[in-house]
This record gives C-alpha cells, sequence and structure tokens, in this order.
C-alpha cells in the first residue's frame, strides 16, 4: 500500500478524531489548518511509523505537538478561549433528541467546558484525551509520553479538580 493511499486511508478513519481533540485542546473551532499539517506531516514521516502503537495515537502525538507549537509561536494564548457548545455543533451530541433535553444537556457541556480549561495543562490534556476522546490509558500514555501510573494519576485528580471546580461554581 503506497503512502499517500495509508494517510488517505487514516484520514477517512481518524480525520474526525483529530479535529475534536485539536479543538477540545486549543480551545479554538479555528484548527482546518492543524488538521492538515498533522496529516501531511504524518505522509512526510510515515516511515518513522513502527505499529507500536495504534495510528490514531501517533496522529494524536503529532496533532498535540503542533498544537502546543502553534501556541507558543502565536505568543497567545489559545487556552482562554473558551468554545461553546453551540458554536461546536455535533462535537458532543446529546443522546436524548427532546428540546429540554438537548438544551440541558448544551448549557451542562458549555460548563464543563469551561471547567475543563480552567484545569492546569496536565490535567486539561489528561481529560481531553481520556474523556472527550476517550483514548485508553495506554494510548494516553503513548500521546503524553507518560507512564501508565502517571495518567490514571493525573486523570484522577484532574477529576478530583473538576468535582471541586463544578461545587465551588454551584454554591
Amino acid at each position: 500500500m503506497s503512502r499517500e493511499s495509508t494517510i488517505s486511508d487514516w484520514f477517512n478513519e481518524y480525520g474526525n478524531d483529530v479535529y475534536r481533540f485539536l479543538v477540545f485542546y486549543t480551545g479554538t473551532l479555528d484548527v482546518e489548518d492543524l488538521v492538515q499539517e498533522v496529516f501531511i506531516k504524518a505522509i512526510k514521516n510515515l516511515h518513522t511509523f513502527k505499529n507500536k502503537s495504534s495510528p490514531k495515537t501517533w496522529l494524536f502525538i503529532i496533532a498535540r505537538n503542533l498544537a502546543i507549537d502553534e501556541m507558543r509561536s502565536n505568543k497567545k494564548s489559545m487556552w482562554k478561549k473558551l468554545i461553546t457548545i453551540e458554536d461546536a455543533g455535533d462535537l458532543l451530541s446529546p443522546s436524548e433528541q427532546n428540546p429540554e433535553t438537548i438544551f440541558l444537556n448544551k448549557q451542562y457541556e458549555n460548563e464543563l467546558n469551561g471547567v475543563i480549561q480552567l484545569l492546569n495543562k496536565n490535567y486539561r490534556e489528561v481529560i481531553i484525551l481520556r474523556s472527550v476522546n476517550q483514548l485508553s490509558v495506554s494510548e494516553t500514555a503513548a500521546v503524553l509520553n507518560w507512564s501508565n501510573e502517571k495518567v490514571r494519576t493525573n486523570y484522577y485528580r484532574a477529576i478530583k479538580a473538576i468535582r471541586k471546580q463544578w461545587r465551588d461554581n454551584s454554591e
């Protein structure tokens, strides 16, 4: 199989996941260029992919590194740009389809996204990978270059921080 067809297949299979990851990682909806860069970088470096992880994990590593580079080069904090779930469309689809449930889910998701954006970088990264993108502990460890234990510990602490922030906001 050629490099181009491999990357094309990966784009079809993982393109939306990479897009969603970058939206939550950067806190902005303007990530199409970064998604494109991820797959350009993947095609240029396909020879370095050794099947030690899944292609999705490898693409998330590339996406994370590009997002970090982008934030550094822009000299601005994209973390402070909170997206609204209403603007994000169907990134987080509601489980029920009646209007009241849709409204309550969107309101809840807006508040949750706001709390996630307030977390420190390590907690935010692990929450986005584990909860939003539903990667396994080992996949998250590969993306972040952490041990499995560090992923578990930071995930536990991030959940604890979210609960505390949630309690503080509701009082």
